[in-house]
C-alpha cells in the first residue's frame, strides 16, 4: 500500500466574506416566482461554484477520454486527473494511503458496497448489525438485505425522543459478542444531530466491531480525519459538498480492502480473464469495474479545493451559528414543533411542524416565495414513526446563505401560520 505524504496546509481565506462567496454561485443570482432565491434545501443537495463548473466544462471541452487504458495524450491527461482526485480525496479524509479510496456512484452505492461484499463475507446466521434510529434510508436497507440473505439481525441504538440524541452510557448494553458491524451517520439530515462518531469507533474497535460512518451531510460541512474517527468505512457524496451529483467516494482502512471480495464484474477490475477462471487487481481498482465517471472525481477535485481554501473548519462553525440562530428565531413562536438537539452543537438544519398544516402546504407556499425547503420523511421513515409523524418541514443551510434569508424565512413562516389560521 502506498503511503500518502503529509498533506500540506490548506490555503485558507484570512477572513471568509460570507456573503462575497455567494458570487460564486450562478444559481444563486436568480427570482423564482418574482422573488430572490433562497435556497434551503442543502441537506437534499448543495449548490456548485463556479470552480466546479468550469472544471466540468474543461474536462469535456479539452481532456475528454478513457482512463487507464489509453496510450494516446488525452488518455494520459483524463488518467493523470483521475488519479489525481483519489489523492485529493485521500488527503481530504487524510486516509493513510489514495489506494483507500474507492470511487462510487454516491453514499448509498458505497454503502450497498460494502453490504454486498464485506458484508456478505463476513455476516453470518445469528450475528447482528447495530445501527442507530435516526438512520437514513441508505444506512438501513443495505443492512435489510444483508440480514434477510444472511439471516442476521438488525439492532437498533435508541434516541431520546425530539432531541435526537444517542445515549453514549447505552452502549454497553449494544455491544454484545454477536454484533459484527455498527454502522451509523455522522449528521443526522433530519434532526441536525452531531453524533460523537470517534467515541463509538473506539468503543466498537475494542469489542472487535467493524465499524462504517454515513458522513454524507457533514464530510462537505466540518474536517473529516478517518485516523482520528478510527472507523473502518466511511461514505460521503459529490453532491452535498459543491460537487457533482451521482458521484461518491467509499472509504477503506487498507486491511479491510485486502480482505473484501470484488463489488463487480468487468472491465478495468481485473488482472487478468481466462473463459473460466479470472484474478483481481488490488484496492481500489478491484472495486470500480467499467468506465468510471471520470468527470465526476475532476469536479469533486475541484470542490474539495474550493472548500478548503474557505476552510472546513470555519464553515462547519458557520452553518452551527445558522442552525443555532434559526432554531432559536423558531422557537420563538408558538405553534411549532421543532426536532433536534436544543442543547449543545446543532448542524446547520432545522425540522419543523406548524400546528394544523401539513409539511408540504409549508414547503408550497414558501416556494411560491422564492424559498425552497425541504418536506417529507426526508429518508427517514422508521425515524419519522419514533416521533409520531408523517413528515417535517426542514430548512438546512450552507456558508452561502445568511443571517438576512433566515430572517425572511422565519418572518415567512409567521404568515404562513396567518393564512392557515393559526
Amino acid at each position: 500500500m502506498k503511503t500518502l505524504n503529509p498533506s500540506p496546509p490548506s490555503i485558507t481565506l484570512s477572513a471568509p466574506n460570507w456573503s462575497a462567496l455567494r458570487e460564486d454561485f450562478p444559481i444563486l443570482d436568480q427570482k423564482v416566482h418574482g422573488h430572490p432565491l433562497i435556497y434551503f434545501d442543502n441537506a437534499a443537495t448543495s449548490q456548485k461554484p463556479r470552480a466546479v463548473i468550469d472544471a466540468l466544462v474543461h474536462y469535456y471541452e479539452r481532456d475528454n477520454a478513457n482512463v487507464h487504458r489509453g496510450l494516446h495524450e488525452l488518455s494520459n491527461r483524463a488518467t493523470d486527473a483521475f488519479e489525481a482526485a483519489r489523492v485529493r480525496a485521500a488527503k481530504f479524509l487524510n486516509a493513510r494511503s489514495a489506494d483507500e479510496i474507492i470511487f462510487t456512484r454516491g453514499t448509498t452505492e458505497s454503502i450497498n458496497l460494502v453490504a454486498a461484499t464485506w458484508g456478505t463475507k463476513f455476516i453470518k446466521r445469528g450475528n447482528k448489525i447495530l445501527l442507530t434510529e435516526m438512520e437514513h434510508h441508505s444506512n438501513i436497507v443495505p443492512w435489510q438485505l444483508l440480514a434477510e440473505r444472511t439471516g442476521a439481525q438488525l439492532v437498533f441504538l435508541p434516541i431520546n425522543g425530539d432531541a435526537g440524541l444517542l445515549d453514549p452510557g447505552q452502549l454497553d448494553e449494544y455491544v454484545t459478542s454477536d454484533v459484527k458491524l455498527l454502522a451509523m451517520t455522522h449528521i443526522s439530515n433530519s434532526l441536525g444531530t452531531i453524533n460523537p462518531i470517534a467515541e463509538y469507533c473506539e468503543r466498537a474497535r475494542r469489542h472487535g466491531i467493524v465499524t462504517l460512518i454515513d458522513a454524507a451531510q457533514s464530510a462537505g460541512h466540518c474536517p473529516i480525519d478517518v485516523q482520528q474517527i478510527g472507523c473502518d468505512f466511511l461514505a460521503l457524496s459529490a453532491h452535498k459538498m459543491c460537487g457533482p451529483t451521482g458521484f461518491g467516494v467509499l472509504y477503506g482502512r487498507g486491511e479491510r480492502l485486502e480482505e473484501t471480495p470484488p463489488y463487480q464484474g468487468g472491465g478495468e477490475m481485473i488482472l487478468s480473464v481466462d473463459y473460466h477462471k479470472s484474478t483481481w487487481k488490488q484496492a481500489p481498482h478491484k472495486f470500480e469495474a467499467g468506465t468510471p465517471d471520470i468527470s465526476g472525481a475532476i469536479a469533486l477535485h475541484a470542490a474539495m479545493d474550493y472548500l478548503d481554501r474557505i476552510g472546513r473548519d470555519r464553515i462547519a462553525q458557520h452553518d452551527q451559528d445558522l442552525g443555532a440562530y434559526a432554531f432559536e428565531k423558531l422557537a420563538a413562536l408558538k405553534g411549532i414543533r421543532l426536532f433536534g438537539p436544543t442543547i449543545g452543537g446543532r448542524a446547520g438544519l432545522v425540522s419543523f411542524l406548524l400546528d394544523g398544516v401539513h409539511a408540504h402546504d409549508v414547503v408550497t407556499v414558501a416556494d411560491q416565495r422564492g424559498v425552497a425547503l425541504r418536506g417529507g420523511h426526508h429518508c427517514n421513515q422508521p425515524l419519522m414513526k419514533k416521533l409520531g409523524v408523517d413528515s417535517t418541514a426542514r430548512a438546512s443551510f450552507y456558508f452561502y446563505n445568511t443571517t438576512e434569508e433566515i430572517d425572511h424565512f422565519v418572518e415567512l413562516v409567521r404568515e404562513i401560520q396567518k393564512f392557515f389560521g393559526n
